[in-house]
């Protein structure tokens, strides 16, 4: 028998206490730390020798899409706006090149057991240009038998071809935009997307045998109170997705410059934010869905659910993940691949693309190669934002190290933590309580060793944890 979901209540004073800027953590160190220093020559010695370890990883594989037809004024992706399919058509040649040079540097053998488009807008493609690219990727890749293969949709860019094609080429997990079905929000943000096309394409990928839907939400967006975000969670909760990600909107004009058109003033106040966040989280807990973590819902019988239940969740830069044994390979401009010990990013503008493609090697313009420190740190973070726990002993075994002198400035840093009961500490074990689990990114950030170098920065850099 599954788990079945309990209803969470949230304590509102303590996260206004803990309401702060802090990374995300869908990488550590984090990428404000990545450098120039790491090029396309350093990760292609880190994929051969990822090649020659004993039992090589299965692949997860990740394809940037950049292009959309319209802006989204609170977008925070790399993405560029065109009606010109010509630039889709030069964009996937460039791709398959690059497929092309990653696929011949792993070895063979090694499958994909994830795959997944993300963007921009990847439904954004026709469906010939879905099915010619995705023949590419079966050209250079093998795939597990049960591999995830999943798909970010915009309904508003979307038509029964597209859908037909995504499944014949398979296509079996979809991600959805709604972000909130409020006019008068969705006209502030430039995204109106009725419910009925909404159920239109949700209906469409459940009858075409889609395992796994999620529908994306974000709060914090200009016109929101409690009130109207209630009826859009109403109508969420009749549509009935298998996995809700509910985003906390991050104003940051200074990095993306489309987020000046917004009216600041339109924005709730943070004492209105915080309130359609317990509303959200209890409300969706009470109807039958699991917290899975940071912005993340699942119903009790997903596959999500299980691996967090199961402690084998993961978390990267797609978020929670069920694949933590996986090398992420990710391909597209400004795309970030992870490996066992290093992290690279593609170059974030087109024409700097193209022109190493053109070169016929890989388009990294920085990365990070992670020391003995970062490991330990890594995997500490990791599994306190996954398992919601800390076995001391085990990361003792793992890292041949005494938790409590190496971790001693951390274990200070959570008495304060546990004296609010966001913490438990018993039998060398730190265990993450009920408000604890809301308060993930606060808590996590007692193990970062980077973030006194990122506070001296003069530009923010972080969205805050609430």
């Amino acid at each position: 028998m599954e788990p079945k979901a309990t209803q969470m209540l949230v304590d509102i004073e303590m996260l206004r206490r803990y309401d702060r800027p802090g990374p995300r953590y869908t990488s550590y160190p984090t990428a404000p730390n990545f450098s120039s220093d790491f090029g396309a020559d350093e990760f292609i010695d880190e994929i051969i020798r990822s090649n020659r370890v004993d039992h090589p990883a299965n692949l997860s594989l990740y394809f940037h899409l950049p292009f959309c037809e319209k802006l989204c004024y609170f977008c925070g992706c790399t993405m560029l706006i065109t009606h010109n399919r010509n630039r889709l058509d030069e964009y996937l040649d460039y791709l398959s090149k690059e497929i092309s040079i990653i696929g011949k540097k792993i070895a063979a053998g090694r499958k994909v057991a994830q795959l997944h488009w993300g963007g921009g807008t990847p439904t954004y493609l026709d469906a010939g240009q879905i099915r010619r690219i995705f023949s590419v990727i079966r050209d250079n890749f093998d795939f597990t038998d049960d591999a995830e293969i999943g798909v970010e949709i915009d309904p508003r860019a979307l038509s029964e071809e597209n859908l037909d094609a995504l499944k014949e080429v398979g296509f079996n997990r979809a991600s959805m935009g709604v972000q909130d079905f409020e006019q008068k929000v969705q006209v502030a943000i430039n995204r109106v997307q009725t419910e009925k096309l909404t159920r239109w394409a949700f209906d469409g990928l459940r009858h075409r045998g889609f395992e796994s839907i999620n529908l994306d939400l974000i709060y914090g967006l200009p016109y929101q109170t409690v009130h109207s975000f209630e009826q859009t969670l109403d109508r969420i909760i009749n549509i009935s997705p298998d996995r809700l990600a509910i985003f906390n909107y991050a104003h940051v004009p200074w990095l993306k410059k489309h987020q000046q058109v917004i009216d600041q003033t339109a924005l709730p106040e943070p004492s209105e934010k915080l309130k359609i966040l317990k509303l959200t989280i209890e409300k969706l807990t009470a109807a039958g869905y699991v917290y899975i973590g940071m912005d993340h819902f699942a119903k009790p019988d997903d596959s999500l659910t299980k691996a967090f239940h199961e402690k084998k969740l993961y978390r990267n830069f797609q978020g929670y993940s069920t694949h933590s044994d996986c090398d992420l390979y990710a391909m597209g401009m400004s795309s970030i691949s992870q490996l066992e010990s290093v992290y690279a990013q593609n170059v974030k503008t087109l024409p700097r693309y193209y022109e190493a493609i053109d070169r016929n090697t890989l388009a990294v313009e920085r990365g990070y190669r992670l020391n003995d420190d970062d490991q330990i740190r890594r995997y500490t973070i990791t599994k306190l934002m996954c398992d919601l726990e800390l076995d001391q002993g085990k990361i003792e075994e793992k890292f041949d190290i005494s938790f409590e002198n190496y971790f001693e400035d951390a274990i200070r840093q959570l008495q304060g933590f546990r004296d609010d009961g966001l913490l438990k500490f018993s039998k060398r074990k730190i265990t993450v309580t009920e408000t604890g689990h809301l308060l993930i990114r606060n808590i996590a950030m007692a193990f970062d060793s980077y973030l006194q170098k990122d506070r001296l920065k003069d530009t923010p850099i972080y969205s805050r944890t609430i």
